[in-house]
């Protein structure tokens, strides 16, 4: 009886699945984790700032991300680091759109832009994107979420505390978990408000976005704790500061770092993993997930 138990335990720590809505077309997102390739056509992001701000640049490396495994690509034009001051619309239409129309014909996988803004969500949007990456959850700009529920594609709902610029300045909450759970509810039902359907939206944490090294730590180890919203989790831990706060190693050494979340992040029910490095997350959580099905997955 105690085996059974016990078999049934771990079969249920990674069982995580559910479908989502693409204009009609549905989609089933877990067990298997989908890797988000994570690309910043910018000149001032973080970890890769002007390493593919060339359109054709950007694009081969959208294309090498899908061929070692992304399942979607994350296309950004303003960077978000802590600090960051922001750009206008159009400049940031003017980053993102020429890589979204290449990329869009030559591939089918789909296509993220990551955006606050309705100006570029719809440039992106009429060119092919899939998805709308909202670090603001829907609240900078008051004409995105008609955007979304109008186009009939899936949001992502980040949490982010006050604004790139501000985020970092002492963040401080009552209880993580919880006060992350009230943010998600309350936007979970002002974008179904607005017309957005549940199985169009997924929800992000915001490692990195307005939170301690404390902070980070205890939602990666809780994520399970928001599996009764019944929506998918993204989480984005991907060089972040927090891992260099670990490792104390730059940002281009923290490549271990990135792979010890992310698959402490499978294991507590993320399905999303939005990361720089595709195939060495990707080669790591199946080892993960093998280990943890006592049998071989994935291809």
């Amino acid at each position: 009886m105690f085996l059974e138990d016990n078999e049934q335990e771990k079969s249920q720590k990674i069982a995580h699945q559910y479908i989502l809505d693409l204009r009609g077309q549905k989609l089933i997102i877990g067990p298997e984790p989908w890797l988000v390739g994570i690309l910043n056509v910018t000149p001032d992001s973080f970890s890769d700032g002007g390493e593919f701000k060339e359109a054709d640049r950007a694009v081969a490396r959208a294309l090498a991300m899908e061929e070692e495994g992304a399942r979607i690509i994350d296309i950004g034009g303003e960077s978000t680091r802590p600090g960051s001051k922001g750009v206008e619309a159009a400049e940031e239409i003017n980053r993102v759109i020429p890589v979204i129309k290449k990329l869009r014909l030559q591939t089918q996988t789909l296509i993220s832009i990551d955006t606050r803004k309705s100006q570029v969500a719809k440039a992106a949007l009429e060119e092919g994107a899939d998805l709308v990456n909202d670090i603001s959850a829907l609240r900078h700009d008051p004409e995105m979420a008609r955007l979304v529920a109008e186009f009939q594609v899936p949001v992502i709902l980040m949490h982010m505390l006050g604004t790139p610029e501000t985020m970092q300045q002492n963040p401080y909450y009552q209880e993580v978990l919880f006060d992350l759970k009230y943010f998600f509810v309350e936007r979970i039902r002002q974008a179904v408000e607005a017309g957005i359907p549940e199985n169009r939206i997924i929800i992000d944490p915001g490692i990195g976005f307005g939170k301690t090294l404390e902070h980070n730590l205890r939602l990666i180890n809780n994520l399970d704790y928001f599996s009764d919203l019944r929506k998918p989790v993204m989480v984005g831990p991907s060089r972040k500061s927090f891992l260099g706060l670990i490792l104390e190693a730059p940002i281009d050494q923290r490549l271990e770092g990135t792979l010890a979340a992310a698959i402490i992040s499978l294991l507590r029910g993320a399905v999303l993993i939005r990361v720089h490095d595709i195939i060495q997350t990707k080669r790591a959580l199946r080892v993960a997930q093998s280990i943890v099905n006592e049998k071989k997955v994935g291809n």
